[in-house]
């Protein structure tokens, strides 16, 4: 028995503890603002309702690798994972961290900000066979509109899973309907 769905923290945001098992492939099905505090939510197929909120360093990792406009993050896929040596004023809290995106052509370097004054070497690889979307997003899509942000990374096996997941949307929707 597989025990990670029991430890599952309950929250409305992706936690470091989420990811106690491992690290996930996600899929971008997009980008909102968030509040001063946590600006960025980025939406995942694979966390419907519970969005990524990057810090500011893994937010530096994105834009140095995909640009500034986040409309273009759509469909995308990276690999998160949990760092427990992540740091939130001097005590080491844990959180989470990019080490894998999708539409790089190599390695990604950045230097980022460890402490005040001191800056460290980042890598991020590209994500291996980012040729489609992940089949858990398609499946586990609940509604077209994300089925459609997935529609322009996906194979054209995908495409064709991704019609049928929208024709069963569809009729489930016309048949609560009646």
């Amino acid at each position: 028995m597989d025990l990670t769905q029991t430890i599952e923290p309950r929250s409305d945001q992706l936690n470091a503890d989420d990811l106690i098992s491992g690290p996930r492939d996600v899929t971008i099905t997009g980008v909102t603002a968030g509040t001063a505090e946590q600006p960025v939510n980025i939406e995942l197929a694979e966390y419907p309702g519970r969005p990524y909120k990057p810090a500011k360093s893994m937010r530096r990792v994105l834009v140095t690798a995909w640009g500034p406009d986040s409309d273009a993050y759509t469909g995308r896929r990276m690999r998160l994972y949990r760092d427990p040596s992540v740091r939130f004023g001097r005590d080491e809290v844990g959180g989470i961290r990019i080490s894998h995106l999708s539409d790089i052509d190599g390695p990604v370097q950045l230097a980022l900000t460890v402490t005040r004054g001191k800056r460290a070497r980042y890598v991020v690889e590209p994500l291996p066979g980012t040729g489609g979307v992940a089949d858990e997003a398609i499946e586990q899509a609940a509604t077209v509109e994300e089925l459609r942000a997935l529609w322009a990374t996906a194979t054209p096996d995908q495409q064709a899973r991704i019609t049928q997941r929208a024709t069963q949307l569809t009729e489930q929707a016309k048949e609560q309907q009646k």
